[in-house]
């Protein structure tokens, strides 16, 4: 078999959230075609039990832990060294020996790397074949914080979307193939790196369609009495926080004045400060924290909303509530990532009220299932197709300008 280096910035398992649910199933399909040597970064203590559940996919798994507090300390360098701060964050002496090493010894002539600062360990390797995954566009990324914030977070965010841009637009020049997660965010990226737009693509998230399946039972988290609003999330990630803050305080309390019973749900681990403070303040807002199986909760709300603000690539935890054939109410910037169709019935909104309208609408009615958001994700967003079309990409059979 070919033997392929996989960079990847934070371990990918368990697949319990965005980055770590695409980089483990591209491990999945890589594993059936390709030796692996997978280098990766541990960032919660927690994950470190996984380390022997990626062993069948891989022919060796390097993992480092990674203190986010250090990490951040570590980032600050870069202003003194005129690069953007994701760079030293990731930068590891230990990693960069591990990769050298390996290239070394096992005479490796290809490389993956997952999230763009992962690229800098193949600096010095130019003869290896680079194929990088940089997911979103996070460097438009950090432009959206920036105009959520004020001085001098702004600037520091301003700062960080230019030098990363600039590294961004460095790598794709230097790899076979870029990609990223849907065809919008690669056509984003061609608008902002021209030059390479030839080597630009996309291969898109996916849903596990037999694992967040209706068909099968789930036990419900909630009284018989409740109407139950979902969403679901890592609910440290900045982007999770600010639309659930937003909905909670905006669009919620107008909710209530039409439906008594509703109640809102924020379901996902590590809840921030301003997230567990909605619940304190409001009692029909209800934080679980992590729980064991998401589905449940999906499977018996009477919709699930999707109100982000800030937002770049595909939305899982759309694909996820679309698989299991529930009703969902999304702003224009979660749903950016998803191709229009006639037949998906996902009421878009961004006015606070225009929201409020459409989640008062379906929680009025008979709760049914919408059998076409199923269909749509089974037809369209299939890991298996997925991952088969990475692996067109790293043999050369499928390259950019797909878009």
């Amino acid at each position: 078999m070919t033997k392929l280096l996989y960079l990847v910035h934070r371990i990918p398992y368990p697949p319990n959230k965005g980055d770590k649910i695409r980089s483990f199933h591209f491990l999945k399909a890589l594993a059936e075609k390709y030796e692996i040597y997978l280098g990766t970064f541990i960032d919660d203590a927690d994950d470190k039990q996984y380390v022997d559940a990626l062993k069948p996919y891989c022919k060796y798994c390097f993992n480092i832990d990674l203190q986010p507090k250090l990490g951040k300390l570590k980032s600050l360098s870069g202003f003194l060294t005129g690069e953007a701060l994701s760079l030293p964050y990731y930068r590891n002496a230990a990693m960069q020996a591990w990769v050298d090493k390996t290239i070394a010894e096992h005479n490796i002539e290809h490389a993956l790397i997952f999230s763009s600062p992962m690229a800098q360990y193949l600096k010095n390797h130019p003869r290896v074949g680079l194929v990088a995954d940089f997911v979103d566009v996070d460097s438009d990324k950090w432009r959206q914080y920036a105009g959520s914030k004020t001085w001098p977070a702004s600037w520091v965010y301003l700062r960080e979307a230019q030098k990363l841009l600039d590294f961004e637009t460095h790598i794709a020049g230097l790899a076979k193939t870029t990609l990223f997660v849907s065809e919008q965010e690669a056509r984003l990226f061609k608008e902002l790196a021209p030059a390479h737009a030839d080597k630009i693509s996309f291969v898109n998230n996916g849903v596990d369609t037999d694992f967040f399946d209706p068909a099968l039972t789930f036990n419900s988290p909630f009284p018989e009495t409740e109407s139950a609003i979902v969403f679901t999330g890592a609910m440290d990630y900045w982007a999770n926080v600010d639309a659930v803050v937003w909905f909670a305080q905006q669009v919620f309390p107008l909710v209530k004045q039409q439906v008594s019973e509703a109640r809102f749900y924020i379901v996902g681990s590590k809840p921030a400060k301003a997230v567990l403070q909605l619940a304190e303040n409001d009692a029909s807002v209800i934080v679980t924290g992590r729980v064991d199986d998401v589905r449940h909760y999906i499977a018996h709300a009477g919709l699930v909303v999707a109100p982000l603000r800030i937002a770049r690539g595909i939305q899982n935890k759309v694909l996820e509530a679309m698989a299991m054939a529930k009703p969902i109410v999304a702003t224009s910037a979660a749903m950016e990532g998803i191709p229009g169709n006639q037949s998906l019935k996902v009421a878009v909104a961004d006015n606070p009220q225009e929201f409020a309208d459409q989640v008062v609408e379906i929680l009025q009615q008979p709760l049914t299932a919408v059998a076409e958001h199923r269909r749509y994700v089974r037809d369209d967003f299939s890991w298996r197709h997925s991952g088969q079309r990475l692996c067109r990409m790293l043999s050369n059979k499928e390259r950019g300008s797909l878009v």
